[in-house]
């Protein structure tokens, strides 16, 4: 029983305002890349976690797979498993890769022992583990609003383009990220300026965190500057970073950038 959960992107995220419960309103849009971990469950005498690939921190009770499984417990008759996850994905790049994994897993648990659960049931479950686990239950293009668990589908499609993202050797934490931005309204929502060129979104699409991450790890300004440089049409932060991509109408040269970073080609 294999699965392989996928990375998104942010294209734009707009910080609104914060809210009485301490979380802020925003607004993004998330958009699925080709940048995968792989994810199995076997079934066994006790409930196990293992990983491998890049090194996962934290307690192994509190990775949202195990979160995940001990939810759908609670409602479901389920034996015992063995989950083993080979993360790939950049941990803290903004990439949602443990989200993925967590809704990837819910995914996997209804497919294989025939919970009949629909997309909506899923999308309710996720829903608890992250504010956006939820939208890799459908994995399409949504505008995401409110704290991003909220999602109206958009048209939007990159396969003709090329999609690269950087990855420079630096963690930005959500909470660091945070600290940083200042919410403030926005004229013109995403939802209506993402069907603009996508020559012109460097002019009115902007990521929030940017102007803070950039402050206190100027390498991930400097990688976005650089895939300007190489002709991409639109660079930006993914999320609270700290991966920036950049989406270019053919593969770019970006052998420089290789030397100090990790590259995917999505």
């Amino acid at each position: 029983m294999l699965i392989f959960p996928n990375a998104k992107i942010n294209i734009g995220l707009n910080v609104l305002n914060r809210r009485d419960d301490g979380y802020h309103n925003l607004e993004t849009i998330f958009y699925p890349v080709n940048i995968k971990d792989a994810l199995e469950i076997v079934v066994a005498d006790e409930l196990s976690f293992e990983s491998s690939g890049l090194e996962i921190p934290g307690r192994v009770e509190d990775n949202l797979c195990i979160k995940g499984y001990r939810l759908l417990k609670n409602d479901f008759n389920l034996p015992p498993v063995k989950i083993h996850l080979h993360k790939h994905i950049p941990i803290g790049a903004g990439l949602g890769g443990g989200s993925a994994d967590a809704a990837f897993f819910i995914r996997l648990i209804n497919q294989n022992f025939n919970l009949g659960m629909t997309d909506e049931q899923m999308i309710g479950y996720a829903r608890k583990l992250g504010a956006d686990c939820a939208f890799f239950i459908k994995n399409k293009p949504v505008f995401a609003f409110e704290i991003g668990d909220e999602f109206e589908p958009v048209w939007l499609d990159l396969s003709k383009y090329q999609v690269v993202l950087v990855m420079p050797p630096v963690h930005v934490s959500t909470a660091e990220a945070y600290r940083g931005v200042k919410p403030a309204p926005v004229k013109d929502s995403l939802m209506d300026l993402i069907y603009e060129p996508i020559a012109d979104w460097k002019k009115y699409i902007k990521n929030d965190f940017e102007a803070s991450v950039f402050k206190s790890h100027p390498e991930i300004r400097g990688v976005k500057a650089a895939l300007y440089e190489a002709g991409a049409l639109y660079a930006s932060m993914s999320g609270s970073g700290a991966s920036v991509f950049g989406i270019f109408e053919t593969a770019p040269d970006l052998s420089a950038l290789e030397i100090e970073n990790e590259i995917f080609y999505c």
